[in-house]
Formats: C-alpha cells, sequence, structure tokens
C-alpha cells in the first residue's frame, strides 16, 4: 500500500483468534516534508451496519440491551449497554445486512429502511466503517420476539422506549454507546417524531 504519504514497509499479525489484530510499520511524509517511520496496531473486524427503528404516531424507538464484555473490563460494572440494532456486515452489503440484524435482533421485519451516513467508530485503532440506518416500524411488522441467534452466543432484550425517554438516558449515562447516541440525536435533528 502506497498513497504518496505513506508506504506500508511491513505488517504483521498479532492476533487471529476472533478477528485480526495487525501491527503496520510504515513510513509516514509529514506536513512538513519530513519522512517518518512509524508503528501501529490495527484491530479489523470488518466493517459493520446500524439503525434505528422509530414509530412515528407513537414517538418511540426500538433499542437493545446486552452484555458487553469491553465496557464490563473498563468500569462498567453490570457489562450491561443499551444499544440500537447492529452487526457485522458478513459479506452482506450494508442494506440486507441491516435487514437481517434487525430480525434477528429485535423480531421486526422492517419494509423499508433508509441510510443516512457512514462513519468511523474508532480510528485511531479500528479499521471498522459503520454504516447508519433508520426505519419506521409497526407491531404488523414484529415476526418474532427477537433476541439474537444462540449459536452467536447471543443474549438480547428489546427494549420499546418512547423516545424522550430514550434522549433522558442519555443524559443520565444509561445510554453510553456512541452508534445509538448519534442515531438518537440524528433523530432528533431531523425531526423524525
Amino acid at each position: 500500500m502506497n498513497n504518496g504519504n505513506v508506504k506500508i514497509l511491513d505488517t504483521e499479525i498479532l492476533s487471529s483468534n476472533w478477528y485480526t489484530l495487525r501491527k503496520y510499520t510504515y513510513e509516514y511524509i509529514k506536513n512538513d516534508g519530513a519522512k517518518q517511520v512509524q508503528s501501529r496496531e490495527a484491530y479489523d473486524r470488518g466493517n459493520g451496519a446500524t439503525i434505528l427503528l422509530y414509530h412515528k404516531e407513537n414517538k418511540t424507538v426500538i433499542l437493545t440491551r446486552q452484555f458487553r464484555l469491553p465496557s464490563f473490563v473498563n468500569g462498567n460494572a453490570s457489562g450491561m449497554l443499551i444499544e440500537a440494532c447492529a452487526g457485522l456486515l458478513d459479506n452482506d452489503n450494508p442494506e440486507d445486512c441491516i435487514r437481517r440484524e434487525t430480525e434477528e435482533e429485535t423480531g421486526y421485519k422492517v419494509s423499508h429502511v433508509r441510510k443516512i451516513f457512514e462513519a468511523y467508530m474508532s480510528p485511531g485503532s479500528v479499521t471498522e466503517i459503520l454504516h447508519f440506518f433508520v426505519a419506521e416500524y409497526s407491531e404488523s411488522m414484529k415476526i418474532n420476539d427477537g433476541g439474537g441467534i444462540d449459536h452467536e452466543q447471543e443474549d438480547i432484550e428489546v427494549m420499546e422506549l418512547k423516545f424522550d425517554i430514550a434522549m433522558q438516558m442519555i443524559k443520565s449515562g444509561e445510554i453510553r454507546d456512541a452508534k445509538t447516541i448519534m442515531l438518537l440525536q440524528y433523530a432528533k435533528l431531523n425531526d423524525l417524531f
């Protein structure tokens, strides 16, 4: 890889147990023209998609709650996080992925999804680009209880919350997941309700 300012000199796989952690040594040309050799680690877990399901008339959203080990080891005593539905692309395009994940995690089969943007979530260490979607839901779209897939060891609680309550949960610290905060703020800024 080479883009004129960056030239990869060496790549070393440090771990490929769950996803892939690589150490890159590269030459970087700084703004002043000086060349510098740097080493950084990057975690590649693939790209993903996330969605905010909202019910305009009822002013509600569907969120999930599940255990997240990294939050637990970083001081979240319960390890539980309230989040928007999300998942890795797994070789699907983002729209197909989010439709699949929505059905698996929440039990809703949404008829229309709308992509609103994409973002790097932690570009200092993770390669992932996350594709953000919104979709209206109704009770008639519920086809099962959701909760995730057993063989993926998922144990997901589905939550239907009033939008105003979800926004208050950001202020109180009950919602601390970045993608979820971004989606709820998008809903507020774009008057989805």
